[in-house]
């Protein structure tokens, strides 16, 4: 569609044959609900009602598009709270198909009105849950598949944050959002727009599931390998059963001059990562003469919720902090470090952290080197450690290039939104 005349919309212009209406011209506001995330269940309950809280918006579904086929994360309402007699009836209306949802708070400006447009509900009982608006958009005006892309428009997009209010948790009213200008093609070029998009959106969701198909690979990987359930070819024996204890010490060494090291962070899927970079603030104390130096080549813990695996091993730096809150501790030459680590983020591990918290005595609470030092693992030869090592980085490299691969999607995904929901690229080929 060839089209070189202009328009102003907000602080940059659109195409002329382009139309900008007001979202409360282009979309009616249905019932929404407040329950609460202790109201939802990842198990399927009796109702089988869904609900789409605003929580999952900001950080779970990660397209713009929430298809009920492909993404499982939609929680459960717990049955009791909500009738299911009243589903699709005058006043409560059923979500359906290119409905739009959106989070009416965020605590930062980028999640101002995140949204998600609704697809292959496929007779799903689907409600609209806590802090968000729920609106269907009026189909001679926007097509299905394109009405959460009006609202990622960049000046739309700058407009819902300029509009919002509060101080640590921004919202935007139903009132202000009405007004709001959304810049909308003709209904062609919406559609071919809404079906260049889904075309990634697929290529994205395929490689997706490579992902898990391989992270499931690696899980099998690791309970037969580090259990000794499977060996590697070449390698038998007996494994030998010994206490954390017998290849370990714990190692405290305070900062107690000061030293302005990196300061770490210890998460429970990715271990050791520098705090100020995985939390984008600053979330340790001014005063860091008191936490603990933890050297290259040594492990640290979260003392206190080590139950989720937050264990980590540190070989990025000569030298690093931690928070005094943490255990550090340092192996012997009998043990491959690199398959201890692995060992020690193993669900099996993670079982006992958990059983022995949960019986502990200590007041302090959390799970202490004492108690940690004793846990008894089996471990083959060094050599059979090795060569199991090798295995398991060999399945995270694949698992990390297909992420890799993934990200790379999404940046081409952005790029292409940024031309074609501003017009700047116009399709030619209306029938895509």
């Amino acid at each position: 569609m060839e089209n070189n005349t202009i328009k102003p919309f907000y602080n940059t212009t659109i195409p002329s044959d382009w139309t900008n209406p007001e979202f409360g011209t282009v979309f009616s506001f249905l019932k929404s609900f407040s329950y609460s995330r202790e109201q939802l269940t990842d198990e399927k309950t009796n109702d089988e009602i869904r609900n789409i809280h605003y929580g999952d918006i900001h950080a779970t579904y990660e397209n713009e598009i929430l298809d009920f086929e492909t993404e499982q994360r939609v929680p459960f309402l717990k049955d009791g709270f909500l009738d299911v007699n009243k589903f699709d009836d005058e006043e409560f209306p059923s979500l359906q198909d290119g409905d739009l949802i959106m989070a009416d708070a965020s605590e930062d400006f980028e999640g101002v009105c995140n949204c998600v447009e609704l697809k292959n509900i496929n007779g799903r009982k689907v409600v609209s849950g806590l802090h968000t608006f729920a609106a269907r958009g009026n189909v001679d005006i926007i097509a299905a598949g394109f009405r959460t892309y009006a609202l990622n428009n960049q000046q739309v997009v700058r407009e819902l944050r300029r509009i919002a209010t509060g101080i640590s948790v921004y919202s935007v009213s139903k009132t202000n959002l009405s007004k709001v200008e959304l810049p909308l093609p003709p209904l062609p070029e919406q559609r071919a727009i809404a079906n260049v998009l889904s075309l990634m959106d697929s290529a994205i969701n395929q490689n997706n599931q490579l992902v898990a198909q391989k992270e499931l690979r690696k899980k099998w990987l690791m309970q037969n390998l580090l259990t000794g359930k499977k060996r590697l070819k070449g390698f038998g024996g007996e494994w030998k059963e010994i206490h954390i204890k017998d290849v370990s010490k714990e190692v405290s060494i305070r900062n107690k001059s000061d030293k302005q090291l990196t300061v770490l962070s210890c998460t429970k899927y990715d271990g050791l990562v520098e705090s100020l970079e995985y939390w984008g603030r600053k979330i340790f104390a001014d005063d860091i003469s008191s936490y603990k130096i933890v050297p290259k080549n040594h492990f640290a813990y979260a003392t206190n919720h080590i139950e989720e695996g937050s264990i980590g091993y540190q070989d990025s730096f000569d030298e690093a902090l931690i928070s005094p809150m943490y255990t550090v501790f340092k192996t012997d030459s009998s043990i491959n470090d690199l398959y201890f680590y692995k060992l020690l983020k193993s669900h099996m591990l993670i079982y006992q952290y958990q059983n022995r918290m949960e019986g502990s005595i200590d007041r302090r609470g959390g799970l202490r080197w004492d108690a940690f030092s004793i846990i008894k693992i089996h471990i083959p030869s060094f050599e059979e450690q090795t060569a199991i090592t090798q295995v398991l980085q060999a399945a995270d490299k694949e698992i990390q290039l297909l992420k890799a691969k993934t990200d790379k999607l999404r940046e081409q995904k952005k790029g292409m939104m940024q031309v074609l929901l501003t017009g700047k690229v116009r399709i030619k080929n209306l029938n895509l």
